[in-house]
């Protein structure tokens, strides 16, 4: 850590969507030294009228410290702590923005789904990653960040032999949310990515939310689909626990749920979707371990074919 003892660790969130806006913001409640690292047009925006969050229990307007990327080239600053927030399609630029911002000591948390995150960190930053993952239902509207429900949970875990900073942990320990510092974060990690994966596939190959698919006699293939990807982390040597297995199960078998995915959700909008990062690399991770995953493929080839088709 880059700052004293008796100091108050800097914390730089590169983004305000639903995870970075919502923790940012339950930090800057909490008296934590936060600022947002935001692209310009946001940035005008969060200065002039506060960043607001709506949350179940109360709607407020922080007014929060902001730096863009240009202002930290021309006036370089480092931070204790560095929370990556986005979605993976600004990663690429968020890695090249936050390199002014990191000193030796500095730790560096990605929140994002995946696992291709924290290797690209690793090969930049090694010694300086934590591995970390959060559970929220939140959405940006209108330049609002909104939590739909209670709940909120930050985890976080140290990388190899690395452990988590007291300072950090410390540091992250708010209310608001609750903080969970675990030994295997990397499994934790897997375990979120399998059941996003799942989700993905699930919604993006059937084309609906998993009421319907089960309506049409889906859900033998579900069990299938997470079969399949459950596979692939156990030959990552990262199975999946029973706990989390069967909640996936429960969720995407569920009799007349509305449920779908992120992934699915994007798509349908035409959005920028999360397909390669969350589908394609764990079908390049399944190749390297021998695992077939035919289900898998054929989502991704639908996936791609759409988007080959949305492009001018």
């Amino acid at each position: 850590m880059t700052g004293s003892a008796d100091s108050e660790p800097t914390i730089l969130i590169a983004g305000a969507g639903a995870t970075g806006g919502a923790f940012g913001s339950y930090l800057v409640e909490a008296g934590r030294r936060v600022t947002f690292l935001l692209r310009q047009a946001r940035a005008e925006a969060v200065r002039t009228g506060g960043l607001r969050f709506v949350a179940p229990d109360a709607d407020r307007t922080n007014f929060v410290d902001v730096v863009t990327a240009d202002e930290l080239v021309t006036s370089p600053r480092t931070f204790d702590i560095v929370i990556i927030a986005v979605k993976a399609g600004g990663l690429d630029s968020v890695l090249a923005d936050i390199r002014p911002a990191v000193g030796p000591d500095t730790r560096i948390i990605p929140f994002l789904n995946g696992m291709a995150q924290i290797d690209r960190l690793q090969a930049d930053y090694p010694g300086q990653t934590l591995g970390g993952f959060v559970k929220i239902v939140g959405t940006v509207e209108d330049g609002a960040v909104h939590q739909l429900t209670d709940l909120a949970v930050m985890t976080i875990g140290g990388l190899g032999d690395d452990e988590v900073p007291d300072a950090v942990a410390t540091a992250l320990d708010v209310p608001g949310f609750r903080l969970q510092v675990i030994d295997d974060v990397v499994g934790g990690l897997w375990e979120k990515w399998i059941f996003i994966a799942a989700a993905g596939v699930v919604t993006c190959l059937f084309r609906g939310p998993v009421g319907a698919i089960m309506d049409a006699g889906g859900r033998d293939h579900v069990l299938r689909i997470i079969a399949e990807l459950e596979a692939v982390a156990t030959a990552a040597d990262h199975p999946v626990s029973e706990r989390s297995h069967a909640m996936t199960v429960s969720m995407l078998t569920e009799a007349g749920s509305a449920f779908t995915s992120s992934l699915y959700r994007d798509v349908t909008a035409g959005l920028p979707s999360e397909t390669e990062h969350i589908l394609g690399d764990l079908a390049l991770k399944a190749a390297v371990l021998g695992v077939s995953t035919p289900l898998l493929d054929l989502t991704l080839v639908q996936l791609r074919t759409g988007e080959a088709q949305r492009r001018p």
